[in-house]
């Protein structure tokens, strides 16, 4: 007979090992579907689809909860918020929004999700306690698309598709303050860690414009593929990668000096991206291609290109 000292080490390890396998497990990616109503969930470990998760019926903007539980996707036609629970991979709720909500993102805080919407010409703010919209604030750029925070938190950057100018609002105010011109048609937009640059994507001008977010002005214009439009900071701050529709690729962009190190090729139409928390891969949502192309960052190359459903707009990795 094997002595108690026995079961409770072995006991130990076994809880141990369970406790690392946890705190080492791959990211998921998630992808969504415009035209299947669906979200792609992908293990970023094996590149491959692990799960469909229904969610309305042309999903595109999301953003994920700080704590992990819950996915936030815009659902189009429904001008809503489809509430996702990550644990069970299920729709569990809706959140209501102003017309034709797009691009989502929460705040660095985890305390506010917003939603842009392209009809109303606002940007809608969401308690994450309550899931409930508080307040909107008006943009002057027709038909935004996209809404970032900065991620010290203070700014919201928001692209229109009619216009030539990225609107800012203060976050504290609760208002728009102020707007730095870029090209025309501003799309992505993506903020370097310590929020001192930020990145947008022009799609007509087909330039990309980093700029000074405390004195609002354009430091570099740099010139990428034809209609650039995602845009994608690594977390490390090294390199910012913008997708360009209508060349099928993605543009690496050295931080240091601006200028393009790499012109890597994936599908047709890609569109928004995410990179792993380590910076090492990039996700990319091939629009066409029903597909998301995974590039190593290092090699700078396609190492997997993934089905998806049909017109994946995105990507977001927890």
């Amino acid at each position: 007979m094997k002595s108690p000292s026995y079961f409770s080490t072995n006991s130990l390890l076994i809880l141990v090992l369970l406790v690392a396998s946890n705190v080492f497990a791959a990211p998921f990616a998630y992808v969504p579907n415009e035209k299947s109503g669906t979200l792609s969930v992908i293990d970023t470990e094996t590149d491959s689809v692990v799960a469909e998760i229904k969610a309305g019926d042309k999903p595109r903007g999301l953003a994920v909860s700080k704590d992990g539980k819950t996915l936030y996707v815009s659902d189009q036609p429904n001008n809503v918020l489809v509430k996702v629970d990550l644990e069970n991979r299920v729709a569990f709720g809706t959140v209501e929004l102003g017309e034709s909500p797009e691009g989502v993102s929460i705040s660095p805080d985890g305390k506010w999700v917003v939603a842009a919407s392209e009809i109303s010409n606002s940007v809608n703010f969401v308690a994450t306690d309550t899931n409930k919209k508080i307040f909107a604030v008006k943009t002057k750029g027709k038909n935004p698309e996209h809404a970032v925070f900065s991620p010290d938190g203070k700014w919201l950057y928001v692209s229109a598709e009619e216009a030539d100018s990225v609107d800012v609002i203060d976050v504290a105010k609760r208002k728009q303050v102020g707007s730095v011109k870029v090209g025309e048609r501003p799309r992505g937009i993506a903020f370097l860690p310590d929020s001192k640059v930020a990145y947008v994507a022009s799609e007509i001008a087909s330039m990309v414009y980093a700029i000074d977010v405390k004195t609002k002005k354009v430091i570099k214009q740099i010139k990428t593929g034809n209609f650039c439009n995602g845009v994608t900071a690594s977390p490390d701050g090294k390199r910012v990668y913008i997708s360009n529709g209508k060349d099928g690729t993605v543009s690496a962009i050295d931080t240091s000096d601006n200028t393009v190190i790499a012109t890597i090729t994936v599908g047709k139409r890609p569109w928004n991206m995410a990179i792993t928390s380590d910076s090492k891969k990039l996700y990319v949502a091939n629009g066409r291609s029903n597909s998301v192309s995974v590039i190593d960052t290092e090699k700078l190359q396609v190492i997997s290109e993934i089905k998806v459903g049909e017109i994946p707009w995105g990507v977001v990795i927890f």
